[in-house]
């Protein structure tokens, strides 16, 4: 277990770092629509961390570090817990 949590604290650390030097450039899909002019619609809902940023925290910068630990938190937590169910229906079947 205490490797699990050196992972996870080495990970939120690499985000501390690395967050800041995320490109403010487009990306793909972002880049055809700037290049061909298309206007974007409205969305329907925004998604929790719309942006890669928390909309409640005023900061751009603790805002984008926020939501990145949230989110390899939240994909991390899920990767585990599915894991764990996939573990218990095999042993389940090898009995």
């Amino acid at each position: 277990m205490k490797k699990h949590l050196a992972v996870i604290a080495a990970i939120m650390v690499f985000l501390a770092v690395f967050i800041p030097l995320a490109s403010s450039n487009p990306d793909g899909l972002e880049r055809v629509v700037e290049t061909f002019g298309v206007e974007e619609h409205a969305p329907f809902w925004n998604g929790l961390m719309s942006d890669y940023a928390i909309a409640a925290i005023g900061d751009s910068y603790v805002s984008t570090l926020l939501a990145g630990v949230f989110g390899t938190f939240m994909v991390l937590l899920l990767g585990f817990l599915l894991g764990k169910a996939m573990a218990s229906k095999k042993s389940k079947i090898l009995e």
